[in-house]
């Protein structure tokens, strides 16, 4: 369990990086648990039709899935397990043209930038143009100081973590280390930078005060 101090310096660093993300024109906010997020993106939901989401275990742990499909929202999620090759590739398409976007990013920089890496580029592409509105909801753990150590993060913490939960072939998934492979399943082909809000899609961040995701 955290001690006081500690999670008094993880919240300080969080309210550095929404006040840097707001900067960025971004639509930034702080709440103190997951369970906050479903009442926040309730009147994103309402004033959507369609419902992309990437593929991110901080998403689908706080049921905003379930919420999507509940309100009778047409859903883009490329993780249902009942899916074929082809349905896959669909869904991953459709998300790039939603109405709303859901995502977490691999990491925030507490200068006020997302920072994200690929293995396809449907979450990457998604997150900077095509849909009306992208959501990004990242625990506290996503925090890097700056550009560098929000790499590094992904480098040394979240791009392993992630290819050992997806199963994939590529040596990171077996000794935790990256060693910039060259594996046909390699989950880190591309890297992508938020360094402003793109011109043409609206974002909101909440950055929440727990521990979500890789």
């Amino acid at each position: 369990m955290a001690s006081d101090e500690k999670t008094w310096l993880l919240e300080q660093r969080a309210h550095r990086c929404v006040e840097n993300l707001s900067k960025h024109r971004f639509d930034a906010h702080y709440l103190e648990t997951g369970a906050e997020v479903s009442e926040k993106v309730k009147p994103f939901l309402e004033a959507a039709d369609t419902v992309g989401f990437g593929g991110s275990d901080t998403v689908r742990s706080l049921g905003l899935h379930a919420l999507a499909e509940e309100m009778g929202k047409t859903v883009y999620d490329h993780h249902r397990p009942d899916l074929s090759y082809d349905e896959t590739l669909a869904m991953r398409k459709g998300q790039q043209g939603c109405d709303l976007f859901f995502t977490s990013a691999n990491a925030l920089s507490e200068t006020g930038e997302i920072i994200n890496v690929d293995g396809i580029g449907n979450r990457t592409s998604a997150m900077a143009f095509g849909p009306s509105r992208v959501v990004v909801v990242a625990g506290i753990n996503k925090i890097a100081s700056g550009l560098h150590g929000a790499l590094r993060r992904i480098r040394e913490v979240a791009g392993p973590m992630r290819a050992k939960s997806l199963g994939v072939e590529t040596p990171c998934a077996v000794t935790g280390v990256c060693s910039d492979c060259n594996a046909p399943m390699r989950i880190c082909n591309i890297t992508t930078i938020l360094h402003r809000k793109p011109m043409l899609t609206e974002v909101t961040v909440f950055v929440v005060g727990e521990e979500l995701g890789f």
